[in-house]
């Protein structure tokens, strides 16, 4: 698992961005990206992630774009299904559109409306760790 970690951090913190990270700055982002919300029966703020927004072309691993109450992107999220973490499967060149990444985290989720399959979230934190309390609550 700590192979898996560094493999994600090192993918994430030098992987180009998909969009310019100006297009995702500040919600709603710009592109095919939809407030999850809109699309799953979950709540329009999710204390501990924020503001989801994803495009569902990518469901279910994401990106999905995570912003705090003021609209501010805080995150981009991985949801990587725990049958896909394996030696038959990778997940290379995971970008964090919003540029660049200060820490990430990974924990495990036994699934929720949108991914209903138990699976661990990556998460490619844009701000400080001190900042992730934008999003506690």
């Amino acid at each position: 698992m700590k192979a898996l970690s560094l493999a994600l951090t090192l993918a994430a913190t030098a992987t180009l961005p998909a969009l310019a990270a100006d297009q995702v700055a500040k919600a709603p982002p710009s592109g095919a990206y939809q407030q999850v919300s809109k699309l799953v029966k979950l709540p329009d703020f999710i204390p501990g992630l924020g503001q989801l927004y994803v495009d569902p072309s990518t469901l279910p691993a994401g990106p999905f774009l995570a912003y705090d109450h003021s609209g501010k992107l805080v995150s981009t999220i991985y949801m990587l299904p725990i049958e896909d973490l394996n030696p038959d499967k990778s997940f290379d060149d995971l970008a964090a559109p919003g540029g660049s990444v200060d820490h990430v985290d990974v924990y495990y989720n036994a699934g929720h409306p949108g991914v209903e399959k138990p699976h661990t979230h990556v998460v490619l934190w844009h701000v400080p760790a001190a900042d992730e309390a934008l999003v506690a609550k």
